[in-house]
């Protein structure tokens, strides 16, 4: 087999999630599959010899040409035009757009729509995709520290979808579900958790112990209850959560999805990346 075929090989083990990746970049299956199409085309006439990660180098092509079509629709948004171009009146396939809300959720994708478009680009391969900032950051011509920053920012407006008069009684519940996990108060902890309430960790978290995803209030009680002694009371990314640090520097974040009062996740993150691009603001202790 030929290098050519060698690698259109590789393309094509890799596109349904070079697919997916453009898909919710853009928020248009078509749109994602002529991305897609288009990166193709660039590979094919690049020289990839030198490559060693070609699943990660194929991702960066197709970032690109999702980020310039993000940014050719802004341009055009801003444009003051007498009669706009029949393509801007299309109407999205329902059918398209209920596979990608069900995927990523309805909030989610409404907030998605209000990024710009390097702020969406590094939200979505971080986030969702797991691709380091050290690889964002040439896409969108910052540096790391920076593509950091972006994908912060449009994790704030994400997390800002929840309802603002809801904020002070999250708030509240993660403050009083701490204070229970240090005291070893079983019974607060359960009238605090959601009867299926998961506890998830990634995977930089479990790596740390031998930790498993826990569901039901009880076994999520059960394993918190006299925990979170050396966990601090935080913001993260704005919205309230924990923090385990090690001489002052975050180590792990607790984050919390609070529904109608009661703890419904919690998710573990380890993952050196994630921390340290979280905007982690103390509060005061209890």
């Amino acid at each position: 087999m030929s290098d050519d075929d060698l690698l259109a090989a590789e393309f094509e083990d890799n596109r349904d999630r070079l697919t997916a990746v453009a898909h919710r970049l853009l928020g248009s299956r078509a749109e994602a599959e002529d991305a897609v199409q288009e990166a193709w085309l660039r590979v094919s006439r690049a020289d990839s010899s030198e490559v060693d990660n070609l699943a990660g180098w194929l991702t960066t092509i197709v970032a690109r040409v999702a980020l310039n079509q993000l940014r050719s629709r802004t341009s055009r948004r801003e444009e003051l035009l007498d009669e706009p171009p029949a393509h801007l009146h299309a109407v999205p396939d329902p059918a398209d757009e209920a596979v990608l809300a069900d995927s990523v959720g309805l909030a989610l994708l409404a907030v998605l729509d209000t990024l710009g478009p390097a702020e969406r680009l590094a939200f979505v391969l971080h986030d969702m995709f797991d691709v380091p900032f050290e690889e964002i950051a040439p896409i969108v011509d910052r540096s790391p520290a920076a593509a950091r920053q972006l994908a912060s920012r449009a994790r704030r407006r994400v997390r800002g979808v929840e309802p603002r008069d809801d904020a002070p009684r999250k708030r509240e519940v993660v403050t009083a579900f701490l204070a229970a996990s240090k005291g070893g108060d079983f019974t607060a902890l359960l009238e605090l958790l959601h009867p299926e309430a998961v506890l998830r960790y990634d995977a930089a978290a479990a790596s740390m112990g031998s930790a498993t995803d826990l569901r039901g209030a009880d076994a999520v009680a059960t394993f918190l209850s006299g925990k979170a002694r050396a966990a601090r009371l935080v913001l993260v990314d704005g919205t309230p959560g924990w923090v385990w640090s090690h001489l002052g520097e975050p180590q792990v974040v607790f984050a919390f999805t609070v529904e109608d009062g009661l703890v419904t996740a919690i998710e573990i993150i380890g993952d050196r990346d994630r921390v340290t691009g979280f905007e982690i603001e103390s509060l005061p202790q209890r």
